[in-house]
């Protein structure tokens, strides 16, 4: 009868995700349906499960490094970032859709928001490409696509998620991170080459860079940049926690703003207001899911998961394999943090039980789920960036589907080749 409640309250879950209503209530109506169907359960205890999910110290780094990322933003960083990157790719084949690519993995060590850079670069770049003869579908899907970077690189949310959920050290999930993102980053930059060499893209000059253009770009940026260094140092030399490393951001980005003399009085107010306003929705879903997560475990489901999958799969790899097809539909139809909270309480120790190392599996995991960011039909990344762009969704996705192949490939790499994701921790720590 146990499992029967469990998988009725699945049922109601998914029925919820379908009908397009909001992910926390979602979650919530899934929790309160195992308590109505349960005897013998409180359904208080959702309220405090909802309340125990959400009162974690190091989820207090999710607020800081959201505010940070959009006082960045107002500071004057995000312009002196991409003039940086249009003087480094300049010379490049297919010289605008480089500095797409590059962009989003510098700002994805300031902003920390995938969503937020989908949306900075679809406003900025995508109309520019067009005027430059790029198509907006390619430039819309190049968009979206790399702001998949964003979660990967430091200090991603999803990682600060993981870390808190599984235990597992943040500072090596920041590492691995920058290995996974830069491997995405040249990945799409070689895509990007083909596709626009095939296409007639061209540089934007074919001239030799000008030495003191080049300087003058890395002068202007050198300041934000260190910002990812001082994060990592800092929580590798044992300075700062994750956590306050994300009050040291705050404290350089309104120094930023002071030298740049561009942050004012008005973009503080703003930028604490908005960053209230996005770690509200965050937290309201890490609540509903923490407390449906609670239901799974008070079932016991991760340890009869395990027993099941151990019993009838005796190679780590295909496990490895059905857990990114699987994550592959769940990232379909789920946001992701929220599919997070849920499932990995589930897989983690599945995965530790097959002897997978936590942070290769970790990284597994997050890439997969920033992927879904961009796969039909719920991909955030895609209606953001769509509804900036105003470009079709049919057309969004035929235009994706190379990039789509080389993100499966990617999996498989991340998935058979630990050291892709262990390889800069070992070296670090």
């Amino acid at each position: 009868m146990q499992t029967y409640i469990v998988l009725i309250a699945c049922v109601v879950l998914l029925l919820c995700l379908f009908f397009r209503v909001p992910v926390y209530i979602s979650v919530f109506a899934a929790a309160l349906t195992y308590f109505l169907f349960q005897t013998g359960s409180s359904p208080a205890i959702i309220a405090q499960r909802i309340g125990g999910g959400i009162q974690s110290i190091p989820l207090l780094a999710i607020p800081f490094f959201i505010c940070a990322g959009i006082f960045m933003n107002s500071s004057g960083v995000t312009k002196r970032i991409m003039n940086f990157c249009n003087v480094v790719t300049k010379r490049m084949t297919g010289g605008l859709g480089q500095v797409n690519v590059l962009l989003s993995t510098l700002m994805g060590g300031l902003s920390g928001s995938n969503l937020a850079d989908a949306a900075m670069e679809a406003k900025i770049l995508v109309p520019e490409m067009e005027e430059k003869g790029y198509s907006k579908e390619f430039s819309s899907v190049l968009t979206a696509t790399s702001a998949m970077i964003t979660p990967l690189i430091p200090p991603g949310i999803g990682m600060i998620l993981y870390g808190s959920i599984a235990n597992v050290s943040i500072g090596k999930l920041f590492v691995a991170g920058i290995g996974i993102g830069v491997l995405l980053c040249i990945s799409l930059m070689i895509m990007v080459h083909f596709i626009s060499k095939k296409r007639g893209y061209q540089p934007a000059t074919k001239e030799k860079q000008d030495p003191e253009e080049v300087k003058s770009a890395v002068k202007q940026a050198i300041l934000p940049l260190c910002l990812p260094i001082l994060i990592i140092g800092g929580i590798r030399i044992g300075i700062v926690t994750p956590t306050e490393a994300g009050t040291v951001a705050i404290v350089y980005a309104l120094i930023l703003g002071i030298i740049y003399k561009e942050l004012k009085m008005s973009d503080v107010v703003d930028g604490l207001k908005e960053s209230v306003a996005t770690t509200a929705s965050i937290m309201m879903i890490v609540g509903g899911a923490s407390a449906f997560a609670w239901v799974l475990t008070k079932e016991r489901i991760p340890q009869q998961l395990t027993e099941v999958i151990t019993s009838n799969i005796s190679n780590k790899y295909v496990f490895l394999i059905i857990v990114i097809l699987f994550l592959l539909v769940v990232g379909m139809f789920i946001e992701g943090n929220a599919a997070m909270i849920v499932l990995v309480p589930l897989l983690a120790p599945v995965a530790q039980a097959y002897g997978i190392n936590e942070i290769h599996f970790a990284m597994l995991f997050i890439f997969v789920m920033a992927v879904g960011g961009v796969t039909p039909p719920m991909g955030t990344l895609i209606f953001v960036t769509c509804g900036v762009t105003k470009c079709d969704i049919k057309a969004f996705i035929k235009e994706s589907m190379p990039f789509y192949m080389m993100l499966f490939i990617l999996m498989l790499g991340i998935a058979f080749i630990p050291a892709l994701s262990t390889g800069l921790v070992n070296l670090v720590y």
